[in-house]
């Protein structure tokens, strides 16, 4: 079920996303602009077959050209969440994220780097090794010490709304109100972050996670709805299947779609773009920013 309302202004600066800052490492980042985060999927079953680096050159070489093309943070994922994926062990994903986090440091050791996981033995191997940010597609849903473990690491934290775990989440799309139901959990998690001192979060709606087609729609129009909460909001809608579906094509084909919604995305409010195209991200920030200068 679809209720609510779409928030909107008359105003031409409702357009802009609010500004915010993280602290990374000691260094302030100020999100006063949209900013991009490429995707790096160290898997070999992520759902978008080009997204897929599996050795330390082609890693190296797809996080160079993400950065000259105008990424302001990368995402390395080792254990695809993609509806159905196959469930692998905590150390392979280490095995897998680990050594790509080390090189990348190493080359470029001022991009930020997130790490892409809902294990929090993960998370500490990954900061261990030089990430600087951790994204949770279970906001510690799914793993109890993820959360305290943030808290420790004092890193920056994406927390994503999601139901149930990769393998089921796709049978658990029921809402009797969507935006409501969400918003109401982002309130619970925001005051267990407060509580635990958890202090620079970023929250994410998760387009395709537990969601029908037509529900992730519903929350990129009502996107402003989680304003609310005074915090960074992420989209990941990348060549998702909300996209390719209604195109009924592919998510190889999905790149012109992704880009549409994108800029939907940044005049709703998004201050991230989570993406695997960067430079047509970019350009579609340059034109929304050419907009309203």
């Amino acid at each position: 079920m679809l209720t609510g309302s779409n928030p909107s202004s008359s105003s031409e600066d409702k357009l802009f996303p609010q500004k915010y800052t993280l602290q990374i490492k000691g260094r302030l980042l100020t999100l006063d602009k949209p900013k991009i985060m490429g995707i790096l999927n160290l898997t070999p079953d992520s759902f978008y077959e080009s997204s897929r680096v599996n050795t330390l050159g082609s890693i190296l070489s797809k996080s160079r050209q993400m950065i000259s093309e105008g990424a302001d943070f990368l995402d390395l994922g080792g254990y695809s969440t993609r509806p159905g994926a196959t469930d692998i062990s905590i150390q392979e994903e280490i095995d897998r994220v680990a050594p790509a986090i080390e090189i990348i440091r190493y080359e470029f050791p001022h991009i930020p780097l997130s790490v892409d996981t809902f294990r929090s033995k993960v998370a500490l191997e990954a900061v261990n090794a030089g990430a600087t940010l951790v994204n949770d597609i279970s906001a510690g849903e799914l793993d109890p010490d993820m959360l305290p473990t943030i808290a420790r690491l004092g890193v920056p934290y994406i927390a994503m709304h999601m139901k149930g775990n990769p393998q089921n989440m796709q049978s658990l799309s029921d809402y009797s109100d969507i935006c409501v139901e969400i918003l109401h959990y982002f309130a619970e998690k925001v005051d267990l972050f407060t509580k635990l001192g958890i202090k620079d979060v970023i929250i994410d709606p998760g387009f395709g996670f537990a969601k029908t087609t037509e529900q992730n729609f519903f929350l990129l129009k009502n996107l402003r709805s989680f304003e609310i909460f005074g915090l960074p909001l992420l989209v990941g809608i990348s060549r998702k299947s909300m996209i390719y579906k209604t195109l009924q094509s592919s998510a190889a084909e999905a790149l012109n779609g992704t880009t549409a919604l994108n800029m939907v995305a940044l005049m709703q409010g998004a201050n991230l773009l989570r993406v695997h195209d960067v430079k047509e991200a970019k350009e579609t920030i340059n034109l929304y920013e050419q907009l309203y200068p």
